[in-house]
């Protein structure tokens, strides 16, 4: 019987690995793309371990053509693609809004909003047509608020989660669950225990394992009680969007 296919774009060490896991775990095969394939090492070996099975297909992100391509090659080769993950990070250089370059924000707007809209055009003709799909996009606080250090990171994902919104909006009616995850929260992945460094603690950051779970929870929802914005944070965590702290 043919597996159910899962394509993660984005599908780096840390959130990336654990989603291609977790969804081997449940019974998928994993389309993995990425500029190198050195960056899905981790999440095709985490495959490796469930048992499944995971290809790597190489796209740039900037360049929406080379998504459309390598989403259109793993529909010919895997199969019919169930569930599309768009994991991308995007351009998180600190500068003054003033100091931005004409050229870093067209690569934020290419890596969040082009990208991603590249990837949902390439699956969405068919899951309208078998009535049926599913579209994630995973985003973080900025998609809610500027900010005067991380002005491309903000304006970025502000457009992610407003092309997440539009086509929610268009094609819910047609049995496609597109979803923005909110992650208000570091996860505890290598690079951020060398950035915290003595002020390291695992309680105040996000498992990306239990991200991913939440991810797979969203995934099974029903119809008539969709989730189209998810937030995930750790129990420590304050709300940042508000001034003061809510109990």
């Amino acid at each position: 019987m043919t597996k159910p296919v899962c394509v993660i774009i984005g599908a780096w060490e840390g959130l990336g690995r654990a989603l291609a896991a977790k969804f081997a775990s449940c019974g998928f095969d994993l389309g993995l793309v990425s500029r190198s394939e050195e960056g899905c090492t981790a999440a095709i070996e985490a495959v490796a371990q469930k048992s499944g099975t995971a290809r790597f297909y190489q796209a740039d992100v900037t360049e929406p053509q080379t998504v459309e391509s390598a989403v259109a090659k793993i529909n010919r080769e895997m199969g019919e693609i169930k569930l599309l993950i768009y994991n991308v990070r995007g351009n998180f250089d600190s500068c003054a809004p003033l100091d931005m370059t004409y050229e870093a924000l067209e690569k934020s707007f290419r890596e969040e909003v082009m990208g991603a809209f590249a990837a949902a055009k390439s699956v969405l003709p068919k899951m309208i047509d078998r009535g049926a799909g599913s579209i994630f996009f995973s985003s973080a606080t900025a998609a809610f608020r500027g900010s005067a250090r991380f002005p491309l990171y903000a304006i970025g994902k502000f457009g992610l989660r407003a092309l997440a919104q539009s086509l929610s909006k268009a094609y819910a009616g047609d049995g496609i669950h597109i979803a923005h995850f909110r992650l208000d929260c570091d996860l505890d992945v290598p690079v951020m225990k060398e950035l915290y460094g003595s002020d390291y603690d695992p309680e105040k950051l996000a498992d990306p394992d239990g991200v991913a779970e939440s991810y797979w929870l969203t995934f099974q929802q029903p119809k008539s009680a969709w989730s189209n914005e998810v937030e995930i944070r750790p129990y420590t965590e304050r709300w940042t969007y508000y001034p003061f702290r809510c109990r």
